[in-house]
């Protein structure tokens, strides 16, 4: 253990394992693209002993998705395969995991104070490949939160009854692990054995940490995150040609990498995943003017870049369904649409249009698809959730029973309840028309 750091290290390869150099090497050889030098030779392979347990099964598996290369000389797809190793990498330093078995049947007996980390996720627009600006880019990264040793997370509706179920507590109970005790012997169950026992020799609890009463609290678990990746930063080869800056910390995570000219910003989001499914309890704020922190938001945003994922495997060469969405959320700048309604009215359609549909080649007649889409929609004052309800959602996107069984969600509500909203809206929509006129004529 570095006590400066508070991190834990692992020991060197074991016999008949190959040894670090070799096992980085091969991995390198995996990521070819001159961009992701920026992850491997300024990452990884200077301090290849910090992660010597990313050779468990899943850690391979998790590198070999990590380091699929993007396409040739796509910049922003290789900085956001940066990002999200950078979260990874950092994530093994926090919490040294190792891997039992399932990735969520971890054995962390000595980090029940925080939070067990799982998957990470790149989420948002840049994400996935359709960031309207060129510049102040956020990389956004959902990671998931498992209970530690010991513990158990129980969500629970804020609202009984509300429909949609959209906001969540999650209350923390204390699992009794006497059993498991008498197996290993090194273990002291949180439940029958006295406080001071337990703080000598395993540490807080969860509750008595990042929890407000016996409920997750999205603020403490932020904060406290906030600080191990602080702490984490130095141990990274990388530190020594980027500047880190920790941002205010609020429901996120948020920090900005910069040297000389370069600047990233990345937000890393917590959530915990709703059964087996790819809809997250997300520390996001609601949409509410006031979100209690212990209130966690449900959040679709690891099942639409999933979405977005699918749609990349299996569109043909020269599909621009990205460039049609990125022009679209371009010409929403000033207007009170968000970019969330136009990426719904996209999903829609890709859904619903041919793959081939999407080639270059009727690139206007897409981009006039969608503003009839927004259109109607603005008309009949509706616009559904993609996947509230929805029955043609993929079936590699795994939903709760609860939402699939939900009544479509509508996203344009308050233009039902509210005419001069609604007014405003179509005249913002003729403004966007223009806008998109204006700016195709200039692209020719």
């Amino acid at each position: 253990m570095d006590s400066s750091i508070g991190v834990t290290t692992c020991p060197r390869g074991q016999p008949g394992q190959p040894s670090p150099e070799v096992h980085w090497a091969q991995c390198r050889a995996a990521g070819r693209q001159k961009g992701l030098g920026l992850l491997y030779s300024a990452l990884v392979r200077p301090r290849p002993e910090y992660c010597e347990q990313l050779r468990a099964p899943q850690g391979e598996k998790d590198l070999r998705v990590a380091t699929t290369c993007p396409e040739e000389g796509n910049k922003d797809a290789e900085r956001a395969m940066a990002v999200t190793i950078l979260v990874w990498v950092l994530q093994q330093l926090i919490l040294n995991v190792r891997v039992v078995g399932d990735e969520r049947d971890e054995a962390r007996r000595d980090h029940s104070s925080f939070p067990g980390l799982g998957s990470r996720f790149g989420i948002g627009s840049t994400m996935e490949g359709w960031s309207p600006s060129e510049e102040n880019i956020i990389y956004r990264v959902l990671v998931s939160l498992i209970p530690p040793y010991g513990h158990a997370f129980l969500p629970e509706l804020c609202n009984p009854g509300e429909t949609p179920e959209r906001n969540f507590r999650i209350r923390v109970q204390l699992v009794c692990t006497c059993k498991t005790e008498q197996l290993v012997g090194d273990m002291l169950c949180f439940i029958h054995h006295d406080e001071e026992e337990q703080r000598r020799n395993r540490g807080p609890s969860l509750l008595q940490t990042v929890c407000t009463g016996s409920y997750l609290d999205v603020q403490k678990t932020a904060c406290r995150f906030h600080q191990l990746v602080k702490a984490c930063w130095v141990v990274l080869p990388h530190s020594r040609r980027w500047r880190l800056t920790m941002l205010p910390c609020n429901r996120s995570c948020k920090f900005k990498m910069a040297r000389a000219e370069e600047e990233i910003i990345i937000e890393i989001m917590l959530g915990v995943q709703q059964g087996n499914s790819d809809i997250f309890l997300s520390s996001q704020a609601s949409e509410a003017l006031f979100t209690p922190s212990t209130t966690w938001t449900s959040s679709c945003a690891v099942a639409e870049a999933k979405f977005f994922e699918r749609l990349a495997r299996r569109a043909p060469d020269g599909s621009f369904h990205l460039r049609c969405l990125q022009l679209c959320a371009r010409i929403l700048v000033g207007t009170g649409f968000s970019e969330y309604a136009l990426k719904t009215v996209v999903m829609h359609l890709l859904n619903t249009t041919p793959l081939s549909g999407w080639h270059r080649t009727h690139f206007l007649l897409r981009l006039d698809d969608i503003m009839r889409y927004l259109c109607h929609c603005l008309e009949e004052k509706r616009l559904d959730h993609f996947f509230f309800g929805n029955e043609k959602i993929p079936e590699e996107i795994v939903l709760p029973p609860a939402l699939q069984r939900a009544e479509p969600f509508n996203l344009f509500q308050h233009l039902a309840q509210d005419p001069d909203a609604q007014a405003q809206a179509m005249r913002e929509f003729t403004d966007m028309q223009d806008r998109l006129t204006r700016m195709l004529a200039n692209d020719n």
